[in-house]
């Protein structure tokens, strides 16, 4: 699977990239079928919205999963980095399941 990490006013360090390395393994598992196949793509985009307060919402992450030409996409903000991260996975996993779902 191609991994690709994007991040937006927010720095990547070595404990953050290794979180997000356990949480795409986890998704990892869902996709082997696809893998096994061809290319199985994620951009996994991290970001903080804003450089000013830390008021609300402040943290957001989204993951674009593409399979046999199909775009799986989910989004989520959090006031902590690592819960935006945990939402979106989840989501993610929701979305594959539906896929799988559709195609059987």
């Amino acid at each position: 699977m191609s991994i690709n990490i994007k991040t937006k006013n927010l720095e990547i360090t070595p404990s953050l990239k290794n979180y997000l390395d356990k949480k795409i393994a986890s998704i990892s598992q869902l996709v082997k079928k696809w893998e096994e196949k061809g290319a199985v793509k994620i951009d996994f985009e991290v970001a903080r919205i804003t450089k000013h307060h830390h008021k609300g919402d402040v943290f957001y992450a989204e993951a674009n999963l593409f399979i046999e030409g199909t775009n799986i996409r989910a989004e989520s903000l959090g006031d902590n980095i690592r819960k935006a991260i945990d939402l979106v996975k989840d989501k993610l996993k929701m979305e594959i399941k539906k896929y799988r779902e559709k195609l059987a």
